[in-house]
């Protein structure tokens, strides 16, 4: 049975898996760092990709990538922590290198389609993906498919300015809770202790977690009008939070109230898959182009 070879690259690691389609599922996993320079980014995939070979028939590559892919060019481009890879045509490159098809999409597209594939979106067809991490970062999936936008920038939805004019990427992410937090307290503590101490009734840590949980309410409000997608999906490590939703939850039903059109609540799913996800996603965009090497 034929064999994708699927690789997650990273900031500080690229994790890599097979994937076997008549188990359905990911074998022969691995970790290396990731590499600081392009040459040897080279020959880190290409020995991945070899080693696969001396054992299995490899069928083609999925990746999932830092940075804004050009699906019509073959180009990463945008910005990431990896400057290498960016505005050339790295695609072509690793297809020739490999000797296989390669398919390359970017790595919060590629954990949208992984839920939309096999996860908490699975059976819906026109979903958002709002990813809150150390950023906030987004995907928009349309009829199945990923929608890159005029110019790749489709899903920045930490650029969109809240009520007091600063963007969603700033004031929508637990570095921003604690930085606030900790500058008036005059303190050092860690997100975690700052949302225990919000349950325990300190008074600024309460205003200072409700302030983030009515910006991300805001978020979803204003992507389920613009969008009025089957569902928004929370991704990242603050949706892993098992309070966080239902207190999202509780500010957009606020929202809703307050609105002049006719009220109703997109469902707010949470991402099922973390570590996997991206490996996933690399696996759904792959089949997209090329089917026919699934079979």
């Amino acid at each position: 049975m034929a064999k994708l070879a699927l690789i997650d690259i990273g900031g500080v690691t690229i994790r890599f898996a097979l994937w076997d389609d008549r188990d359905q599922s990911l074998t022969n996993q691995g970790m290396v760092a990731t590499p600081k320079s392009l040459n040897t980014y080279y020959e880190v995939l290409a020995k991945i990709i070899r080693t696969y070979q001396r054992s299995n028939q490899i069928v083609g590559v999925g990746i999932s990538t830092p940075g804004a892919v050009n699906k019509a060019t073959g180009i990463i481009e945008g910005a990431s922590a990896l400057p290498y890879i960016h505005n050339f045509e790295i695609q072509g490159v690793l297809a020739k290198k490999f000797g296989l098809p390669v398919v390359m999409e970017n790595e919060i597209n590629c954990a949208a389609l992984a839920e939309l594939e096999r996860g908490a979106a699975q059976g819906l067809r026109n979903v958002l993906y709002l990813a809150i991490g150390a950023d906030v970062g987004g995907a928009v999936i349309t009829d199945g498919r990923i929608q890159h936008g005029a110019h790749l920038l489709s899903g920045e939805f930490g650029s969109m300015l809240m009520a007091d004019g600063r963007p969603l990427s700033e004031v929508g992410t637990i570095a921003h809770l604690t930085r606030q937090y900790n500058q008036q307290a005059h303190a050092q503590l860690t997100g975690v202790e700052i949302f225990a101490l919000a349950r325990q009734g300190d008074s600024l840590a309460r205003q200072m977690t409700t302030a983030l949980y009515r910006y991300l309410a805001q978020a979803v409000y204003n992507l389920q009008y613009s969008f009025d997608p089957d569902a928004i999906i929370l991704g990242g490590a603050l949706a892993q939070i098992d309070f966080i939703v239902p207190n999202i939850e509780i500010e957009r039903q606020r929202l809703l109230t307050q609105g002049q059109l006719k009220p109703f609540a997109t469902p707010l799913l949470i991402s099922q898959y973390q570590a996997e996800a991206n490996l996933l996603g690399a696996l759904a965009d792959f089949k997209q182009y090329y089917p026919q090497k699934m079979l």
